[in-house]
């Protein structure tokens, strides 16, 4: 007796025979340390999040867990989501890192992609953007945009993503104007609208007429918008809402393509454990347009750096550049090691003050 003879009349033989039972969806986890209506860094991670359903369809289903602090919770959120039946989880913030590593290993038959950390494991992977090209352009532009000469700088947490981009931005800003300075304020947060506009309010108390921020939501460009005269960029997304200024261009980080592809290496069972770290060559760093508050000769040169940078003719760590006390970090014509950049700790020169500890 066959299976479809023993199961006839229950309807289950109809089902073996229109292969009514279809292959189950691909679920797809998404952990996010802030709320999606943040207008920077979660919102662009839920917005590939969205374009992982509309390119799969019915074949995925997304999830997404969203202000998850980093830390125990994280933890628990991510062995929820594998419990839940999880194929793929994307851990969106570097204080995610341990706490990936942690389920993953309780986990084997999930994968995880843990985005900015450096960690990983045979179901884990790691993916970074090159966010320190995006803010040689905010440098160039904000150096010749500035005319007290004091651009400020609200950084998140002191690790290597954030000095990489303060050093890029100082960099590309002093070749333009040798006087300017950098004040920099630590929000030692992601996420905090009313710590980043506080944090954009005395730099402006200070004499800071161009404000960068490495934190994620639109409070700084509020702040310089009720200041009137304040140059600001977008962050993680283009925040064009405040344009033509305060906002005057962004760094846009589109996951989309990067999402897609590892959901399909899933889906096809070809997933494999890796390490990227993706840049404007490939996409993953876009700059929002550049504003006609920008005069225009500094747009074509910024547009010019965008492009050398594309084509690989171009990188923002090339020297000489010194420490801090002046000793040599880069010889004349030298490019920096992508080793040196994702442990670096230490500010160029010209920069003032300590990196927190």
């Amino acid at each position: 007796m066959t299976l479809k003879t023993l199961l006839a009349g229950t309807g289950i033989a109809l089902a073996l025979a229109t292969g009514a039972f279809a292959q189950d969806q691909t679920k797809v986890g998404f952990v996010y340390v802030g709320p999606v209506g943040d207008g920077g860094w979660t919102y662009e991670h839920d917005q590939a999040r969205q374009a992982v359903e509309a390119h799969f369809g019915d074949a995925v289903e997304t999830v997404f867990v969203e202000s998850v602090p980093e830390g125990p919770d994280a933890e628990r959120v991510m062995t929820q989501m594998a419990l839940q039946g999880a194929d793929l989880i994307f851990t969106t913030s570097f204080g995610y890192m341990d706490a990936t590593i942690n389920v993953a290993e309780r986990f084997p038959d999930v994968k995880f992609e843990h985005a900015t950390g450096y960690k990983t494991a045979e179901n884990v992977s790691a993916y970074n953007a090159r966010f320190y090209e995006g803010r040689a352009i905010q440098g160039h532009i904000a150096g010749q945009m500035t005319e007290s000469n004091i651009i400020g700088y609200i950084g998140s947490y002191p690790i290597p993503e954030v000095i990489q981009g303060i050093n890029s931005a100082f960099l590309h800003a002093r070749e333009v104007n040798p006087d300017v300075e950098f004040r920099i304020i630590w929000a030692y947060t992601w996420f905090d609208p009313a710590k980043e506009a506080e944090a954009a309010s005395v730099l402006i108390e200070q004499g800071a007429d161009v404000i960068l921020q490495h934190t994620d939501s639109t409070a700084p460009q509020a702040a310089a918008q009720a200041a009137g005269n304040v140059v600001t960029f977008g962050q993680a997304s283009d925040m064009a809402e405040f344009g033509p200024f305060p906002r005057v261009s962004s760094i846009i980080d589109d996951w989309a393509p990067y999402y897609i592809e590892r959901t399909q290496a899933v889906i096809d069972g070809t997933w494999e454990s890796s390490n990227v770290w993706h840049g404007i060559p490939e996409g993953m760093v876009a700059i929002g347009e550049i504003t006609d508050a920008v005069p225009a000769e500094v747009k074509a040169s910024a547009e010019a750096m965008i492009e050398a940078i594309r084509a690989g003719e171009y990188h923002p760590f090339t020297g000489p550049i010194n420490y801090q006390d002046g000793s040599v970090w880069l010889e004349d014509g030298e490019v920096a090691d992508d080793e040196t950049l994702l442990g670096m700790n230490f500010y160029i020169e010209g920069l003032t003050g300590e990196i927190p500890q």
